[in-house]
């Protein structure tokens, strides 16, 4: 019966979502019938245009032809490729899910341990030090801090590699066996290439990372203060355990759970394409892609990665749930 309902929600989450970017892409001002025959096309040619791509139907043929073609897994051509999104969301996501892994990385691992010092020092200088570290994660616009750390880190001291996933001259040499570029210079035995793939990925990464980290310190404070403060703590603390055991075996083993869902949703939104960052470090991503598509009017791509996006969210909420109930009994 919960089986039952958990599909149920899940495809009532997905219907909903296939209307809202279906809406999405009747409402914005852009035509996309414009976008395919050319600024400089007759009224004729544009009418034809409409017909072809079914723009002349009801919203309500139009909406079911738009699902029956998801259902075939049919995103429909993209006007700037001239392949099909499908075919071009999976050629760039790899990209992102690269990226996105090496940001959740940095993030839950620097931010997990700051968030529990800043608890279990509360009111102290490491604890301000994790408020310092957020705000500014917070508030400092991604793209100018992008911009700053390739002109420090890259330009000036050329501690890590530029923009792009690797250098040049390792494009042709590397198989892209999987998409995943650490992956696939690991595959093709070439160290050096590796190194370069290492070297260009660090800093995006770690940028991402310190987003993620802003967020994740934050909520690990905040769910480690609260176990701290329970009784069994203090019952603990009574019975002399080593105060390491019982901020680390206990108190963040019960604030695990939570914590489960803050790190699973930072990824999402990660996976999401951080459209300014793959812009900034040029990363060949889906941000980037939905981004050129959005510049070109390429409705059928830009409504393909939102698509893919709410489907990542939703995939990713519905398994920290269920982990959720498989960690903590209680939810059951």
């Amino acid at each position: 019966m919960k089986l039952l309902r958990l599909l149920a929600s899940l495809a009532l989450t997905a219907l909903g979502l296939l209307a809202v970017t279906f809406l999405i892409g009747r409402v914005v001002p852009t035509d996309p019938a414009l976008a395919v025959a050319g600024d400089r096309a007759t009224r004729e040619q544009l009418i034809e245009v409409r017909r072809q791509l079914g723009l002349d139907r009801s919203l309500y043929v139009q909406f079911g032809r738009y699902v029956a073609g998801i259902a075939r897994g049919d995103l429909g051509e993209s006007l700037l490729t001239g392949n099909s999104v499908t075919t071009d969301i999976a050629r760039v996501f790899p990209a992102t899910l690269e990226l996105a892994t090496v940001g959740i990385v940095f993030g839950a691992g620097l931010g997990i341990p700051l968030g529990v010092w800043a608890a279990v020092r509360r009111g102290r200088w490491p604890d301000q030090l994790s408020r310092v570290l957020g705000l500014v994660g917070y508030s400092a616009p991604i793209f100018w801090l992008g911009l700053m750390a390739l002109l420090l880190f890259y330009a000036k001291l050329g501690w890590v590699g530029g923009p792009g996933r690797i250098n040049v001259g390792f494009l042709y040499s590397v198989e892209p066996r999987t998409g995943l570029m650490l992956v696939d210079t690991l595959l093709a035995g070439d160290a050096e290439a590796f190194m370069s793939a290492v070297s260009h990925i660090v800093l995006p990464g770690a940028l991402l990372g310190y987003f993620s980290l802003a967020y994740i310190s934050r909520m690990a404070r905040s769910f480690m203060l609260k176990e701290l403060s329970s009784e069994y703590v203090v019952a603990a603390r009574a019975k002399g355990l080593p105060e390491r055991r019982i901020v680390w075996g206990h108190a963040l083993r019960n604030a695990a759970v939570p914590l489960l869902t803050v790190v699973a949703l930072s990824y999402a939104g990660l996976l999401e394409g951080s459209v300014l960052t793959e812009t900034v470090f040029a990363w060949p991503g889906l941000g980037q892609y939905i981004t050129h598509a959005l510049q070109s009017a390429d409705m059928n791509a830009v409504l393909g990665g939102t698509l893919v996006v709410g489907a990542i969210f939703i995939g990713i909420n519905m398994l920290s749930d269920v982990l959720y109930r498989l960690l903590d009994p209680r939810t059951k």
